[in-house]
């Protein structure tokens, strides 16, 4: 079953129409945090068909992987030629060309951020918008951002990943937490590295509404 979650609106047209609907096609709660953040209305229907990737550069995958997403929800019979609007997304964490995802369990988890640590990465985050109408109109871009990061110690790590929080995220980590404390430099958007470089999202929000 899927479930509507339903975000008081703030955004509206400026000709005082009704507004299109704004989907969310991902369960994040960071982009979740940040489109609410800016006053969008949306609704969230995280897709769940199994990812696949067909390059190995890091802005490629991304894109590649929020096209997906958005097409997935896109696709489904409340929204075929619907003129509403689709957001996928997709971050991913690349060290000296080795892409890192989500961790498979603790000990990938500790093996990321061994190799993270006292090193400089950079975070890709892919977007894409898709607006269903009868034939769909489809906008792709990424951004990318540089993060520092202290040295940790083994004991360090694992004690950051007995908090759970690297569980979930690309990299093994979440600047906007407990991993803030080893976060020396970044360079580029902050939130390209939450999950979705907002300010770009809105600009490209504002020619299709």
């Amino acid at each position: 079953m899927i479930f509507f979650l339903r975000i008081q609106c703030l955004l509206k047209q400026t000709d005082g129409s009704n507004m299109k609907e704004i989907i969310l096609a991902s369960g994040s709660p960071r982009r979740k945090e940040l489109l609410e953040q800016i006053g969008i209305d949306f609704t969230v229907i995280p897709a769940t068909r199994e990812e696949y990737i067909t390059s190995t550069i890091p802005r490629e995958v991304v894109e590649e992987l929020s096209l997906q997403k958005a097409k997935e929800v896109a696709s489904l019979p409340p929204f075929v030629g619907s003129s509403d609007i689709v957001i996928g997304s997709d971050t991913l964490v690349a060290l000296s060309g080795r892409i890192m995802g989500k961790p498979k369990d603790k000990k990938d988890a500790f093996a990321m951020l061994k190799a993270l640590q006292g090193n400089t990465h950079t975070v890709y985050t892919g977007v894409t918008f898709i607006v269903t109408s009868i034939v769909p109109q489809i906008i792709t871009f990424s951004e990318a951002a540089k993060v520092s990061m202290y040295k940790m110690s083994d004991a360090e790590i694992r004690a950051y990943i007995a908090t759970g929080e690297p569980m979930d995220k690309a990299g093994s980590y979440g600047i906007q937490g407990r991993c803030a404390a080893f976060i020396s430099r970044i360079e580029g958007e902050y939130n390209t590295i939450v999950g979705l470089p907002i300010a770009h999202v809105y600009q490209v929000l504002k020619t299709l509404l």
